[in-house]
């Protein structure tokens, strides 16, 4: 074995470990709803390991397998994650090839051995994937009428892109992805420090961030330059070539969390309803990656599960049920499978709680009936125990126990934050898709944000079931503005006999606001708050 192999190898346990740690170490462990069909496994070449040349002349680390029987064979190329190699999909890789494709891995520019500075998706990475399918076809015994991409995170967003300008790739899988990054960094207009902070750490240990990617990042933290940053952020988001993707009609499967802290959910499904080819959406409970990192390690997964019967259906030309399933799979919080025909039909009925007069004996107000024009309540721009925890790991741990962030709420500041509550429901509410806030706010500053959390409560205390920042820009201080603030989309059901919380904050440790210290901010009527049901 070649001294380059034998490292790669050793350090394979102590990658995925540190990297996916937590996120392996909280993964909901998980059933696969269908089972991969049972095929007899074909023998295979074992991993080679090669060097790809790219189109300017940056080498890209790269390892294939195969089958040994006569081809040609359909073929998927995997494009590894942020901070991780090629060496990422081994036990995934290894499984197609026993099924009889070409499955080929490499390692973006930037990271590890792969030569050149990361480009983020960028024109160089889109052009080095169609290099990287060149090669396969000249060197392996692909067809080239069957071939699919897949990745998680990084290798996601890099994949939907270059759908777009490769008509070869019939499939697409993207785990864990975007489809907007000015929206992943700028959601609710609001910056994102840990989620930023994370890629920006990652990069630098395990990878060469080229001049763009760095002035890029100083500007993020500096908050200038936006225009710039969001001009760069389009360049490298699928949904600025949603026109070519459709154009070249792969197949494309989408997978995702409602708790992702890096890739909220929104901006896929709103990417989903624009495909016009064959498409299907999977989303359940947890965070970035967290979900299908299990079968990184070749354990059951459902995710995986998936990815192999959609390249199976649309790849290698296998008939499997997955085409005549419901396209959208919710998993919710409680562990049920629910398809349905479009999103659309995922919610049947809205229901509106009005946000009622804050009472002056307790701070709080009624979340409930007409929406209240009253008396305004002025708090104050300080943070409050209401937060939505630490990307990654918070929603990661909801995952693996069931218990999600949980709030006091006597304990919740009322001179800092708004707080209602519903009366007791003496029936379940199953919440499904994007709740939304209208919420009709008087600022002391022209700019500011807010942060709202919705609770499912028992007794005093209430379990975070989902939240939403956004910070407003050039309001006339002392005139009312509404705000409009749309949550990530969710499936969570709310026990007969609980009740319902939301609170309104101005501060978060997953957001670097617009507040000035100490700034007031009036909470106003008419507001309220709109929840699909099912």
């Amino acid at each position: 074995m070649s001294q380059r192999v034998s490292s790669r190898l050793f350090r394979l346990p102590f990658l995925l470990l540190g990297l996916l740690t937590p996120l392996a170490a909280v993964a909901l462990p998980v059933q696969a709803t269908v089972a991969r069909a049972a095929v007899a496994a074909v023998p295979t070449t074992g991993f080679k390991f090669v060097d790809i040349t790219a189109g300017d002349g940056t080498v890209l680390k790269a390892n294939y397998i195969a089958p040994t029987t006569p081809g040609p064979h359909p073929a998927v190329v995997f494009i590894s994650s942020w901070g991780l190699n090629d060496l990422e999909y081994l036990a995934q890789a290894q499984a197609l090839a026993q099924r009889g494709y070409v499955a080929l891995s490499y390692t973006p520019r930037g990271f590890w051995a792969s030569g050149g500075g990361i480009d983020t998706a960028g024109p160089a990475d889109i052009a080095d994937t169609s290099r990287v399918i060149d090669w396969l076809l000249a060197n392996t015994s692909a067809d080239r009428s069957r071939i699919g991409l897949a990745g998680v995170s990084y290798g996601a967003g890099i994949s939907l892109i270059a759908a777009g300008f490769d008509p070869r790739v019939k499939a697409v899988a993207a785990l864990s992805g975007w489809t907007d990054l000015v929206a992943s960094l700028f959601g609710g207009e609001t910056r994102r420090p840990q989620a930023v902070g994370l890629l920006d750490f990652t990069s630098r240990l395990l990878g060469r961030p080229s001049p763009e990617l760095r002035t890029t990042i100083d500007n993020y933290y500096a908050n200038r330059d936006i225009a710039g940053i969001k001009a760069w952020g389009r360049v490298r988001s699928a949904s600025t070539y949603l026109s070519r993707i459709n154009a070249n009609a792969p197949a494309i499967l989408i997978a995702n969390s409602y708790g992702d802290s890096l890739f909220p959910p929104n901006q896929l499904v709103e990417f989903y309803g624009q495909l016009t080819g064959p498409k299907r959406l999977e989303l359940a409970p947890g965070d970035h990656a967290v979900v299908e990192a299990t079968g990184l390690f070749g354990l059951p997964n459902h995710v995986w599960s998936s990815v192999t019967r959609w390249m199976d259906a649309h790849v290698a030309g296998v008939d499997t049920s997955i085409t005549q399933e419901a396209p959208i799979v919710l998993r919710t919080y409680n562990g049920a499978v629910e398809g349905y025909t479009s999103w659309s039909a995922v919610a049947s009925s809205t229901q509106r709680y009005g946000l009622g007069a804050i009472r002056i004996l307790d701070g709080t107000g009624t979340l409930g009936g007409t929406p209240s024009s009253s008396a305004a309540r002025t708090i104050w721009a300080f943070d409050t125990t209401a937060d939505a925890g630490v990307a990654l790991l918070t929603n990661g741990l909801q995952a693996l126990t069931g218990i999600p962030p949980i709030v006091w709420l006597p304990g919740v500041n009322r001179l800092n934050a708004g707080v209602w509550t519903s009366s007791i429901s003496t029936r379940a509410l199953s919440i499904r898709g994007t709740a939304t806030l209208r919420l009709r706010i008087t600022p002391s500053a022209s700019s500011g944000t807010v942060v709202a959390y919705l609770y499912d409560v028992t007794g005093d205390f209430g379990g975070l079931i989902t939240h939403v920042p956004l910070t407003w820009t050039g309001a006339t201080p002392g005139t009312p503005v509404d705000l409009d603030l749309k949550f990530p989309a969710t499936a969570y059901d709310v026990a007969a006999f609980h009740q319902l919380a939301l609170v309104v904050d101005t501060q978060d440790p997953l957001y670097l606001g617009a507040n000035n210290t100490g700034a007031q901010l009036s909470l106003r009527g008419p507001s309220w708050l709109d929840l699909p049901l099912r």
